[in-house]
């Protein structure tokens, strides 16, 4: 009886190495690398995440956006597909949202700095009254590199989950969201171009 207590133990013990060494395997040091973390594009414009867009959230596992539809300054119907190609920094605003009003001469100048056929600030307004309130509003605030854009449904707003405005989103030329801020950021600051070209160098936008 007590040999085969003996060797119901080793039993045991053998069993337990091969569970041991299976955890290492799957979740050790190298987990990484059989994709169970967050992929080096995350971690890279994690890093990139300071001074004034401290507040940018990488996606762990970027996703596509929905394909929001809204209108542009002539009333034409506008899809976020049809800037596929393009790096795009999709600002979610409204004439009433205080903070917005504040940033928004920040995501002008970044647009009139760095803006081309590879990167555009998409500014979006979701105030329901429509595009004449979004156009005066722009105006005021003296905004002249910026496309004029209104989603008169606020559709894009719940579509994008922006439960707080401003919310800005940048979508890699693939369609994918790779990060995101809610609230206010200074947008034409080295620390924010640093990490848009950070974005414009991943592979795939990832």
């Amino acid at each position: 009886m007590f040999q085969s207590r003996r060797l119901l133990i080793a039993i045991l013990a053998a069993v337990g190495l091969v569970v041991v060494a299976a955890v290492y395997l799957i979740g050790g040091p190298h987990s990484n690398d059989l994709g169970t973390g967050p992929g080096r594009g995350s971690s890279s414009l994690a890093a990139l995440a300071t001074g004034p867009v401290a507040n940018f959230v990488p996606a762990a596992a970027p996703a596509p956006v929905p394909n929001l539809e809204f209108k542009d300054g002539e009333g034409k119907t506008v899809r976020l597909a049809d800037f596929r190609g393009k790096l795009v920094l999709l600002n979610l605003w409204a004439t009433w949202c205080t903070p917005c009003r504040e940033e928004m001469p920040s995501l002008d100048a970044l647009e009139g700095a760095i803006g081309s056929d590879r990167f555009q600030v998409v500014a979006l307004s979701v105030d329901q009254n429509g595009l004449e309130l979004a156009r005066a509003f722009l105006k005021e605030v003296k905004v002249s590199h910026l496309a004029l854009y209104n989603d008169p449904t606020s559709r894009s707003n719940f579509q994008m989950k922006g439960y707080g405005l401003p919310t800005t989103v940048l979508v890699s030329p693939e369609g994918l969201e790779l990060g995101r801020i809610v609230g206010p950021a200074e947008w034409n600051t080295p620390e924010a171009k640093a990490l848009i070209a950070a974005a414009l160098k991943l592979p795939s936008g990832r």
